[in-house]
């Protein structure tokens, strides 16, 4: 029998095989309470070939190779970190965490936009695991360290693509605690909810927008040229369809995770009626939005105050808003759409912080119903304007 390959949730008989593989764990934990850890070992092989063998079978190479790599690294620097705690050695790990990761980068732009080698599905989301252990053991945060929760942990199969980024003391707290059958039945109900939503925002709301809108009206797009109706209208249609898109994808994620037994974070939080900017990040792909907060932002500000580089807190954080959204940019990839995406949602986190900081001392500005739902629409048009930046449509037009 020859199994079909295809990219995690793209293609229904991807669902279909899913179905017939967690049968078994799903009756396991309903009826006895336990999560075969053998059987869930073969469940992820097995998604891993469908995803990553067939024409695919050098990211398959790849991401075998990079496991080996980062799960050596990561456990050279939790020994040594037993015993010492310096500083060069800490930032030589993340170096090497990350150096994957910028090759498949920084490759294409160098290569007439041809990919590496050592380019996979899914390395941008493992990358993120992999500092994150680096930086929480540095920490003391991770207390022990053992290889096969790691690479559990590394390629947990419904999020291995594009996420939700989980933090790996709470992934390991679900590995080794299995919910009891009573959690289990919210939890699995929870879990299929969500994957139905998912159905409705990727196949039928997100398909509509990207398959059936945006191709006519990008191309309208292009023959006007320059600033014109047909570009506001993609504006719009191109946000739409990057939401339902992912949006569906994590739902589908989170909601295999539940069916498994885990309790895997959520990505979006209806971002779009988010009042500022800053609101929007704490809604929008947070799993994202919070790693970069927690291992760039905050140790950035950490460093830049400790130091005291900046006598100002308020010109600290703004640097550190521009150098966080420069590299979240950057990580999109080396074009100038992508940096340009970052610095205007750098500016305009700093002029919320402004204008918050602005409101609090002058408690009289009128505060109700109206300028709420105002808040939203003006913050919903700057995210729209941001995803037009985004899109590389300008770069066409250009």
């Amino acid at each position: 029998m020859v199994f079909p390959h295809s990219i995690p949730y793209a293609d229904p008989k991807y669902f279909l095989l899913l179905l017939i593989a967690l049968i078994p764990l799903i009756l396991s934990m309903l009826i006895a309470g336990k999560r075969p850890n053998w059987y869930q070992s073969l469940v992820t092989l097995f998604f891993l070939y469908v995803s990553f063998g067939g024409a695919s079978w050098h990211q398959g190479v790849a991401l075998i190779l990079y496991v080996v790599w980062q799960t050596l690294l990561v456990y050279a620097y939790f020994s040594y970190r037993q015993h010492k705690n310096s500083s060069g050695i800490f930032y030589g790990a993340v170096f090497l965490a990350i150096l994957p990761l910028a090759i498949t980068k920084v490759v294409p732009f160098f290569n007439g936009g041809h990919s590496s080698i050592l380019g996979f599905l899914g390395i941008s989301y493992l990358t993120f695991k992999s500092v994150q252990m680096i930086m929480e053991t540095r920490d003391g945060m991770i207390k022990s360290y053992k290889v096969w929760h790691y690479i559990q942990f590394l390629l947990f199969f419904p999020t291995i693509s594009s996420g939700p980024i989980d933090r790996f003391r709470r992934f390991d707290k679900d590995l080794d605690n299995p919910p009891t059958p009573e959690k289990y039945v919210d939890l699995l109900g929870t879990g299929v909810h969500r994957i139905f939503v998912g159905f409705l925002y990727k196949f039928i709301i997100g398909y509509y927008f990207g398959s059936v809108l945006l191709p006519p009206i990008e191309r309208a797009t292009l023959i006007h040229g320059g600033i014109s109706w047909a570009l506001v209208g993609y504006m719009y249609v191109y946000s739409m369809d990057l939401f339902f898109d992912f949006a569906g994808y994590s739902l589908f994620a989170v909601g295999i995770s539940n069916i498994l037994g885990y309790e895997t974070p959520m990505n979006f939080n209806k971002p779009f009626l988010a009042w500022n900017i800053k609101e929007f990040w704490n809604r929008w792909h947070m799993t994202l939005s919070f790693w970069f907060r927690d291992y760039i932002y905050m140790r950035l500000m950490f460093t830049l105050l400790k130091k005291k580089v900046f006598k100002s807190r308020i010109v600290a954080s703004n640097v550190g808003y521009f150098a966080l959204f420069l590299i979240m940019g950057i990580w999109h990839g080396l074009a100038w759409y992508y940096i340009v995406y970052g610095i205007y949602h750098a500016t305009l986190i700093c002029l919320t912080d402004a204008w918050l900081r602005f409101k609090k001392k002058h408690k009289n500005l009128p505060s109700n119903k109206f300028t709420h739902a105002l808040a939203i629409f003006l913050n919903f048009q700057a995210v729209c304007f941001s995803f037009m930046i985004f899109s590389g449509i300008l770069n066409k037009l250009m």
